[in-house]
């Protein structure tokens, strides 16, 4: 009977703690996510009162839909650039700024800056600087390549955004790097000093491998945040010129909402999510078969 009562207690006590948080994350993140899954099977458009249960039409519709495929086989491209700059640069900032660069910390806080504008206000600022900074010094010096606005060439479009999301997370993703590196045992690296080893050794064959959690890290946050890019796509490129720049995610915004669609916009979302969600733990797992312990 005492030990019913202490399991009825402690079980009161999680549930005042944990209760409101759960029950928020259930209303908020479960039924949206299940009742969004009902949505796939029916042909709602998203403001009628009503709608019909069609099975799974929906996501023959999205199998067929080649613009769908085409933004997402475009949207692995922009991945795929984006992830190995932004982390590129972001190990070379961190490693840099860990090195006892003077001022080093002001350098931190610096190229962390751009990571706080939004997309949306980052997409209009980028967007005067192609158009009419960069326009203008290509004219004055007679450069070419930049004579004419990126934005309005389909084969350059794309690497504005490249550009512009390197630049707004390469800072976030260097934090996380510099601490990993701040946790590279540094008894290792006198020892490995002392036995002759160069600099460039002691970076490949010691600090990459000691790093490889960072890298965990930072390469799903930096997938994640380019399979779900909109705000920087509709401020900057608009999907444009001539769609070759239209995302995965402008693209099943505009089939839910503008297309008034909102089956088969809702199955291409589910859709994608299952796709990321697969690359993303491939992604991970062969990474953890990648970590060594110092």
């Amino acid at each position: 009977m005492i030990a019913e009562k202490g399991r009825w207690e402690r079980l009161r006590l999680r549930l005042l703690f944990t209760g409101p948080t759960l029950f928020a994350f259930v209303t908020v993140m479960i039924v949206p996510f299940l009742f969004g899954i009902y949505l796939t099977f029916t042909n709602w458009d998203g403001i009628s009162t009503t709608h019909t249960f069609v099975a799974l039409q929906n996501y023959g519709s999205v199998f067929k839909d080649t613009e769908f495929w085409k933004s997402f086989i475009l949207t692995l491209k922009y991945v795929f650039a984006t992830v190995v700059l932004i982390n590129i640069v972001a190990f070379l900032l961190a490693y840099v700024l860990t090195s006892g660069l003077k001022g080093q910390s002001f350098f931190r806080a610096g190229f962390f800056v751009p990571n706080l504008v939004g997309g949306i206000v980052l997409g209009f600022i980028w967007q005067f600087i192609f158009s009419n900074v960069l326009v203008y010094f290509g004219q004055k010096y007679h450069l070419p390549w930049l004579q004419a606005s990126w934005l309005v060439t389909p084969d350059k479009a794309i690497w504005t955004m490249i550009i512009v999301t390197v630049w707004q997370y390469s800072g976030y993703m260097m934090v996380i790097y510099v601490a990993g590196l701040m946790n590279v045992p540094k008894d290792i690296l006198e020892a490995s000093s002392i036995d002759g080893a160069s600099s460039l050794a002691r970076l490949v064959r010691i600090v990459l491998p000691l790093t490889i959690p960072s890298f965990i890290v930072c390469i799903f946050l930096s997938l994640q945040r380019g399979f779900m890019v909109y705000d920087l796509n509709i401020s900057l490129t608009k999907g444009g010129p001539f769609k070759s720049t239209e995302m995965v995610s402008m693209h099943v915004y505009q089939k839910a909402f503008l297309s008034r669609d909102y089956g088969v916009g809702q199955a291409e979302a589910l859709i994608l999510f299952l796709l990321v969600a697969v690359i993303t733990l491939i992604q991970v797992y062969y990474s953890k078969k990648m970590e060594v312990e110092a």
